[in-house]
């Protein structure tokens, strides 16, 4: 099991070329990638993103990428045409003004478009210390997100166990349940007729009743469900979606049972079972 919540960084240098990879990660229903690198290296965009989505399946991950050559070839270039324009709109401003003021070198050095520069970028020697780093920090960032999801796991774990424990107890009141409701039925027809009682209207009366109110049914798929819940933990790494699903399932059933049957035993089982189930559903809001 893994989360979806973790941090990871990692820098390397090679062949002059020094990268770093920072990696967060947070809850979301779904995948969704942010990736934040230098604007002359967006043609790598959708080949890191379509790693990233290799190794993850849910979560919202930003991931910011910075990078340095230490011999890069730099050169600056000085925009003549464009200094002469700023020099002589400076002039005229000056004149129009009645100032008589030439403008500066360093000024006009200053202004936008005068100096000009231009760095030689190979994108393709970026690239590999790129792919390094980021596989690197993907896999620091899925241990992170494993030691975190064991947690996660051993906790959710122990809530299926009260589930487990509570429907036992579900399970063993049923014979009490079902001589309630015959005792309450008989009840019911003694004081209505005293004792010109029908035994066969009885019977017939108490087999509609226990039809409606029974939990059988309910009670083996819930087992059933309990007991994928934990296969589909040991199975999937990446199990969030099915469990939420389970989860559903889970609910629907307990629901059922408690609406239907009011034993005391059994209506504190179904209390239990709620409240443990809520606590599951909680953690697997960060489950990947």
């Amino acid at each position: 099991m893994r989360s979806m919540t973790g941090y990871a960084f990692c820098e390397i240098t090679l062949d002059n070329v020094n990268a770093s990879v920072e990696i967060k990660s947070y809850n979301n229903r779904f995948l969704d990638i942010s990736i934040h690198l230098p604007s002359w290296l967006s043609l790598l965009e959708p080949e890191i993103r379509k790693y990233l989505a290799s190794r993850f399946v849910r979560g919202k991950i930003d991931v910011y990428i910075r990078v340095k050559r230490e011999d890069e070839t730099f050169s600056v270039s000085v925009n003549k045409s464009t200094a002469m324009s700023y020099s002589q709109a400076i002039r005229a401003l000056a004149d129009s003004l009645g100032i008589n003021e030439k403008p500066g070198l360093s000024m006009i050095l200053g202004l936008e478009g005068v100096l000009e520069t231009n760095i030689e970028r190979d994108v393709d020697k970026y690239r590999a210390v790129i792919n390094k780093t980021l596989a690197e920090a993907a896999d620091l960032l899925e241990a992170e997100r494993l030691r975190e999801g064991g947690h996660t796991r051993d906790d959710i774990l122990s809530h299926i166990g009260i589930l487990e424990d509570s429907l036992k107890t579900v399970s063993s009141r049923l014979p009490e349940a079902e001589a309630a409701i015959k005792e309450n039925l008989r009840s019911r027809f003694a004081e209505l007729l005293g004792d010109k009682i029908d035994e066969n209207r009885i019977l017939a009366e108490t087999a509609v009743l226990l039809m409606k109110q029974s939990v059988s049914e309910e009670v083996s798929r819930l087992s059933s469900h309990l007991s994928e819940f934990r296969q589909e933990i040991d199975r999937n790494p990446s199990a969030g979606k099915k469990l939420d699903f389970l989860s559903q399932e889970i609910n629907r059933e307990i629901n059922t049972i408690g609406s239907k049957i009011s034993i005391l035993d059994i209506s504190r089982a179904v209390v239990e079972m709620k409240n443990a189930l809520e606590n599951i559903r909680e953690q697997l809001r960060n489950v990947e």
